[in-house]
């Protein structure tokens, strides 16, 4: 039988830590990669809209702008989540076992007291809600003043108002934290 090292409790906090990091790495790169996807493909239908002259397509720019921006909130959540853990939980378990006064992994708060962070904040928030919100219910707009709205429709682009309103409360509700 080969001989096994021990594994401290620093070690795995620190696996831990490794292992997390890359996981706030990829949620970051995809959430970004997601604004710009959804502006790329709400400006293919808008495109195509106009081309063909078909104003009910407008309506697909609030179905993908709610599950490409509830998709992005959800990632946003989890970044701010791992950040939490970190701050928290798992650098002052680090601290204690290592004896160490102050912060172990500075940067997870040395970061948030830059003095214009909270205007940055504000200003995310701002491009998320005209995103998110603000251009599919432009395009919402756009459809009950076309003409084309009929019955089937009209509710449908209803339920995606108030379904927009929802995903934008949600913005909000977060973007406080």
């Amino acid at each position: 039988m080969a001989a096994t090292e021990d594994v401290t409790e620093s070690q795995l906090l620190l696996a831990e830590y490794d292992r997390i990091k890359e996981e706030q790495k990829t949620r970051i790169g995809f959430r970004d990669n997601l604004l710009y996807f959804t502006l790329a493909a709400a400006t293919a239908v808008l495109t195509i809209t106009v081309q063909e002259d078909q104003p009910y397509l407008l309506l697909t720019v609030p179905v993908v702008c709610l599950v490409l921006g509830w998709t992005y909130l959800v990632n946003d959540v989890k970044i701010s989540a791992v950040g939490r853990y970190i701050r928290e939980e798992l650098g002052p378990r680090l601290a204690e076992l290592g004896d160490v006064r102050g912060a172990v992994f500075g940067w997870e708060i040395y970061h948030r007291d830059d003095p214009s962070r909270p205007a940055r904040k504000r200003l995310q928030a701002t491009v998320d809600l005209f995103t998110y919100l603000a251009l599919p219910m432009t395009c919402v707009t756009g459809f009950w003043c076309s003409g084309a709205a009929r019955l089937p429709l009209l509710i449908i682009s209803v339920v995606q108002t108030v379904a927009l309103a929802g995903l934008g409360w949600q913005f909000l509700r977060y973007a406080e934290r």
